[in-house]
């Protein structure tokens, strides 16, 4: 029943998210309509009963762009951290949800960067994209450094990618510890349960000096962080 009347909710909120983006890309607002996205998401998280905990968020420094680093668990782990980051915050994201109408060209105007499996050349261009945007609009980016959601709930291999755009963009890395949302919607589920979830922020990793020969100890680094904040306490 929850997740029936949190659809029915969204739906509509959705419908009002319309006249929301034609304001927003009329007065060039797009923080502005990623505030009503996190909005819709508050609503429906209190709707299906998700309970979330941030640990570490007096850590952040906002007068900076960063890059976010989490480990994934579900298809909630996005759309929750977007609700506790402590500033509007852009991804890259797989370019099948830029299909989705309303969210789609919403994501787009705002400074979500589409990413596809067209090869190497293709996800050197999207980082460069999101590069000149952290660059010339101070825009912060959540990276999924796995890649993919995990199928069993345990930490899987890094990708370079993200890594690479902190890198090029000269901000630092925050690793950010997702605890619960597996329980909640593994992957293969079309129901949320509800439930207590546990979002941690570690110290920003700072990339100064650090150049490309230096990313194997770097991904290590942020991996050991985020994995230090999967244990239950």
């Amino acid at each position: 029943m929850r997740n029936v009347l949190c659809g029915a909710v969204l739906l509509v909120l959705t419908l009002g998210a319309v006249p929301v983006l034609l304001f927003c890309v009329l007065f060039n607002r797009p923080d502005a309509f990623l505030a009503y996205g996190a909005g819709m998401i508050g609503v429906g998280r209190a709707l299906l009963g998700i309970d979330v905990e941030v640990r570490g968020r007096d850590l952040l420094d906002r007068r900076r762009p960063c890059v976010f680093m989490s480990n994934h668990l579900s298809f909630l782990d996005g759309p929750l951290l977007v609700t506790v980051i402590d500033r509007p915050v852009r991804a890259i994201v797989k370019r099948f949800v830029f299909r989705i109408p309303v969210l789609g060209p919403g994501m787009r105007f705002a400074g979500y960067v589409p990413v596809d499996r067209e090869g190497e050349g293709r996800g050197r261009e999207r980082i460069a994209k999101a590069v000149r945007l952290m660059r010339d609009r101070g825009y912060s980016f959540l990276v999924f450094p796995e890649g993919q959601r995990s199928w069993d709930g345990t930490l899987q291999p890094f990708r370079r990618g993200g890594f690479f755009l902190a890198l090029e963009a000269g901000v630092p890395i925050v690793p950010v510890s997702v605890l619960g949302t597996y329980e909640l919607l593994p992957r293969g589920a079309r129901r949320v349960r509800k439930g207590p979830v546990r979002v941690t922020f570690h110290p920003a990793v700072d990339i100064a000096g650090r150049a490309p020969e230096d990313l194997p100890a770097l991904m290590e680094r942020v991996r050991g962080a985020i994995a230090a904040g999967l244990t239950p306490s």
